[in-house]
């Protein structure tokens, strides 16, 4: 069993920065590939990026390359979202999301274990 807690969201204006973070209970943090989420009011959930289990490969929606960064510290269980050059299209709720299986998951299926997430808004 893994526990996901995300934080670091909030109020930014647009063109601002944001960190979140995502802190994982239990020893085995290095054995999930992790991914970031995000579902807007009225919208379904959507990917926004994700990383392997030692931080080798990443993938990004397009709507987040350039401006995201996803990284891990595995030896503090921890996975990580830079956003930089926010715009109020980011307003969302971000979730953090293991994946036992290790790989660089776009879909939502196959993520084994999920965070309550966090509110991320981008104020025009």
């Amino acid at each position: 069993q893994v526990q996901l807690v995300e934080s670091g969201g909030g109020l930014v204006q647009a063109g601002g920065s944001l960190r979140l973070s995502c802190a994982a209970s239990g020893r085995t943090f290095s054995t999930y590939s992790m991914g970031w989420f995000r579902q807007a009011p009225g919208k379904e959930r959507e990917f926004v990026s994700a990383i392997t289990r030692w931080g080798g490969s990443t993938r990004y929606a397009d709507s987040a390359k350039g401006r995201f960064t996803i990284s891990r510290d595995n030896a503090k269980n921890t996975v990580y979202l830079q956003m930089n050059s926010l715009k109020p299209e980011d307003t969302a709720v971000y979730y953090c999301a293991a994946d036992r299986s290790g790989q660089l998951t776009t879909t939502q299926d196959p993520y084994d274990y999920w965070g309550q997430g966090t509110q991320v808004t981008v104020s025009s």
